[in-house]
């Protein structure tokens, strides 16, 4: 008999954490992982914490441990996915070849959006390794860096960079760093904290165009730039998945129990997974955390083994995210979901220094934020997950 196959489509964290799960799951058959980076799995946050700031890195620093289940896993490093057909249950590489599967991951994650073409110039993105290295090499003492983006990880580079003794500037749209996922309270207080350190915002600013050694505002501002790195958001991969009846507006909506488009033996996990979240209601969201892509990676591969082997699937998904930011100026976690909110207030300490601020949607705490105060994470974190089981409780009533 021929032994039947779980594809994973993604050889990053939520791929391999996803392999790794559906083992623990009781499958004993074929697990293939396809990804289009020559590598094995690996660490992304610290691309922009710790490699930026030590100056040195490699694929070796951030390698994810393989588990002893993972020796019967088979891996298709550096050939990517570009076309699926779920009704056939098929899948077609860049080689040319096609993998038939039964059961079917989908953890092929995002990439870094982009500017027009038209804007022009060189742009380096930090999404992969190898940007990490490059970027390593290039923020030398004197280097005048263009941030384009004040979101995490174009705060994170613009103070790796000031610390390596880089001229920096960030150019954004919004009104403050950081103001979608914190609110404009919190991110006003750390637009101050990294002014103070040397950083100079651009705010409420598009870039029009970028030259050898030069970028232009729209409001007509010339920035020196010896670097210019673009950190204006992410892409989901979900090309593969066209023509297959999917919504792919952003990332691959889910179901309760992280089937992609409610289609037995096929689901999603990570970045690219567009899904509901049983803590806070039914609406469908993609949510680009670390910790997500453990947490929906168990979840779906309970549903896959479950799916392809008549079981009893798991209830419908539900977990509080978190996730870091180490910054210079402050360390930042957050629990829970800060950007569903409709006010936000200080909990405990100051703004200005160590701060706790809670972030509510009616009445209702949704999430916290913490800038500092690390001795208190797991008394916040607590705190609010008890609040939102209450809360998921007593909708059930």
């Amino acid at each position: 008999m021929t032994a039947r196959v779980i594809a994973v489509v993604g050889a990053g964290l939520a791929g391999l954490r996803t392999a790794e799960a559906v083992r623990r799951a009781g499958w004993t058959e074929r697990i293939v992982v396809v990804g289009d980076e020559p590598r094995m799995p690996y660490n992304r946050p610290p691309l922009s914490k710790k490699i930026l700031l030590d100056g040195t890195g490699s694929h070796d620093q951030v390698a994810l441990r393989l588990r002893p289940s993972e020796h019967e896993t088979e891996w298709r490093l550096g050939n990517r996915v570009v076309r699926s057909d779920l009704d056939a249950r098929t899948l077609w590489l860049a080689d040319g070849s096609s993998l038939v599967y039964d059961g079917l991951v989908a953890a092929s994650g995002v990439t870094a959006r982009r500017l027009p073409e038209a804007v022009g110039g060189v742009r380096r993105v930090l999404r992969t390794v190898d940007d990490a290295v490059a970027l390593t090499t290039a923020l030398t003492a004197g280097t005048r860096v263009v941030v384009i983006g004040a979101g995490f990880i174009g705060c994170e580079v613009a103070s790796a960079a000031v610390a390596r003794g880089c001229e920096v500037s960030v150019v954004a749209l919004d009104a403050a760093p950081m103001t979608v996922p914190l609110g404009p309270m919190v991110g006003a207080e750390l637009g101050r904290r990294h002014a103070g350190a040397g950083v100079r915002f651009h705010l409420g600013q598009g870039v029009t165009s970028v030259g050898e050694d030069l970028v232009v505002l729209t409001d007509g501002t010339r920035l020196g730039a010896d670097l210019v790195v673009e950190a204006i958001g992410s892409r989901p991969n979900t090309q593969w998945l066209a023509d297959n009846g999917l919504d792919l507006a952003d990332g691959v909506v889910c179901d309760a129990r992280l089937r992609m488009g409610g289609t037995p033996a096929a689901v999603a996990v990570g970045d690219v997974a567009r899904f509901p979240n049983a803590h806070f209601d039914d609406v469908p969201r993609r949510v680009e955390h670390w910790q997500i892509a453990a947490d929906t990676a168990l979840h779906a591969a309970r549903t896959l083994v479950a799916d392809l082997d008549a079981g009893e699937p798991p209830a419908a998904f539900g977990t509080v995210p978190a996730f870091w930011s180490d910054q210079g100026v402050v360390s930042i976690r957050s629990f829970g979901m800060p950007g569903l909110a409709d006010t936000s207030a200080v909990l405990e300490g100051d703004l200005t220094g160590e701060a706790a601020i809670g972030y509510s949607r009616d009445g209702a705490l949704v999430g916290v934020v913490l800038l500092g105060l690390a001795k208190q994470a797991g008394a916040h974190l607590r705190r609010l997950t008890a609040e939102l089981e209450t809360a998921r409780a007593g909708s059930r009533t």
